[in-house]
């Protein structure tokens, strides 16, 4: 909740200061670094490692749990590998692996550990670490999860653990936006695909886990909502994206009006400047994004 007394945070900001955070957190996900921490825990490598590492700081949650939190994934993808995963390496091993590949992956992608070292990894930490401390767990499950796991020491894996924790509890809320609009997760998925941004169709069905006769029965009942005509969104589509982000964002509102307009606007600055170095040094493979 924001309080009375708070300056005012142009809405704006909440947006960018979350787009320029999150890889910070995102990268994890596709750098050879997850795979080869949380293999070496014990677990097999893809989605696999995905889903246990996402899901480790909540315990050995079942396929239902992971599939309603992750929300547009495939029940039946994720199902393969969970409780499975659990068999082959303990939640608390997959965290301590999955914070290791964190570490490696920022450090080797902000450029070496001198790079890492630099004051501004220790500013954005402190002003995302700040950030937190009024984040709530109410109606929030993956990031209560990850809330309860330590802060670590040193500053790379802080920056990362403060990012996820940011990351999450958007993330959640985000969801509950989709519910109250009753978006599954497969049609929320494939509307934001029609936008043009993020995932590419192929991508999104291949990593998410969706057939494509499912992804066009969900395209399907988009269009009689009116949402969808063929591959592009109509106007009312567009409109629901959008009330869907502005929702999202003011769901989202609290850590950046913790902050404040000057260090929140730092925090994009420093987030867009760390994250583009990411991006310049390979973070994501090409072919996954739109645009990218």
């Amino acid at each position: 909740m924001v309080s009375a007394d708070q300056p005012v945070l142009d809405p704006a900001l909440v947006a960018r200061a979350y787009r320029a955070v999150e890889p910070l957190h995102n990268h994890v996900y596709f750098v050879p670094e997850t795979d080869q921490h949380l293999t070496a825990a014990g677990l097999r490598p893809g989605r696999m490692v995905y889903f246990a590492g996402r899901a480790a700081p909540m315990g050995a949650v079942g396929p239902g749990v992971v599939t309603a939190t992750f929300s547009n994934f495939s029940p039946a993808i994720v199902a393969r590998h969970v409780p499975r995963a659990w068999t082959l390496a303990t939640p608390e091993q997959v965290v301590a692996a999955r914070f290791a590949a964190a570490r490696a992956s920022l450090t080797r992608l902000l450029g070496g550990e001198e790079a890492a070292a630099a004051p501004e990894v220790g500013e954005l930490g402190d002003l995302l670490v700040e950030a937190c401390t009024v984040l709530t767990a109410e109606g929030r499950p993956l990031y209560a999860g990850h809330a309860d796991l330590a802060w670590p020491a040193d500053p790379v894996s802080r920056l990362w653990h403060a990012a996820s924790l940011l990351r999450e509890w958007r993330g959640d809320g985000h969801v509950a936006v989709l519910v109250r609009h009753e978006l599954s997760g497969l049609e929320a998925l494939v509307s934001h695909t029609a936008t043009g941004r993020g995932f590419l169709p192929s991508s999104a069905k291949a990593t998410r886990g969706w057939s494509d006769e499912e992804w066009d029965a969900a395209a399907a009942r988009l269009a009689g909502r009116g949402l969808l005509d063929g591959d592009r969104l109509t106007d009312a589509g567009l409109q629901l994206r959008a009330d869907l982000e502005t929702e999202t964002d003011a769901l989202s509102t609290a850590p950046w009006a913790h902050l404040g307009p000057e260090r929140t606007a730092r925090v994009i600055a420093l987030g867009k400047a760390l994250s583009s170095t990411l991006v310049t040094n390979g973070a994501y493979p090409a072919g996954v994004f739109a645009g990218r």
